[in-house]
């Protein structure tokens, strides 16, 4: 028996071990996604920020509906019970009905939409008070996508040169299936439909490389549609632009 005990301790202790190494490694990739060129925590620009607040916003808001709902039933499973008259019992029953079933979701939702209606009114196409923005057709196909300057007679494939701090219009649309256009650095997802156009407007803060990609499974080689998008200064763009004109012209 003090041997069978022994076991059984160590035992218990490996299996600890291995339940505290794999709490940590679960923690450090967790981690991991919080950096790099695909996560949306590390945003480069005006719309990935608002996207992040929201987010956040949402997730402080799911939590405090979370917990208040948790404390609610605790106090209800804990609470002495009582012998009460059947009006008392139907005033109760009200009283939870209008704070938990009406006035919780609707002060939960109200909360979010005053954060995300501005937020995302200032992610559409709209007009602008000063200039026009740089105008870029996007077409999906699988598995490339084809990127062309209307204004400027330039045709890219999986490769996107911008200027920072302007205002660029995507008018996205596909060749054959259901694509995703997504830059997570940048701003949202907008889907890319066959004969159909949808516009995104994206705006890069600092120069720099960023990584875009296919976010709807479109077939065999989803995985490998991705796309760079290159930050330019604003001198810098117009000499990419010239010198891509320059090699049109040559050829």
């Amino acid at each position: 028996a003090y041997y069978q005990f022994i076991l059984l301790l160590r035992l218990g202790s490996l299996m600890r071990n291995r339940i505290a190494e794999a709490t940590v490694a679960a923690t450090l990739l967790l981690l991991s996604g919080c950096s790099g060129p695909f996560s949306t925590l590390d945003p480069a620009g005006p719309a990935a920020e608002s996207i992040l607040a929201l987010t956040w916003t949402m997730i402080i808001v799911g939590l405090a509906v979370l917990i208040g709902v948790t404390l609610l039933w605790l106090y209800a499973m804990r609470r002495k019970t009582r012998k009460i008259s059947e009006d008392e019992a139907q005033r109760i029953q009200n009283r939870w009905i209008l704070s938990g079933g009406i006035a919780l979701p609707t002060i939960a939702i109200a909360l979010l939409l005053a954060f995300g209606i501005p937020i995302g009114h200032s992610m559409l196409p709209l007009p602008l008070k000063q200039g026009q923005p740089l105008h870029i057709n996007v077409k999906a196909h699988q598995w490339y996508w084809q990127f062309s300057y209307p204004d400027n007679d330039i045709q890219l494939v999986d490769e996107i040169h911008i200027p920072v701090n302007t205002p660029v219009d995507f008018h996205i649309t596909s060749e054959d299936v259901i694509h995703s256009f997504w830059l997570p650095r940048l701003g949202g997802k907008v889907d890319a439909i066959p004969g159909r156009t949808n516009v995104l407007r994206i705006e890069v803060a600092q120069t720099g490389e960023y990584r875009g990609h296919c976010a709807e499974f479109c077939g065999r080689d989803h995985a490998f549609m991705q796309f760079k998008v290159i930050a330019h200064t604003d001198k810098e763009f117009e000499e990419w632009l010239q010198q891509q004109e320059g090699s049109e012209n040559n050829d």
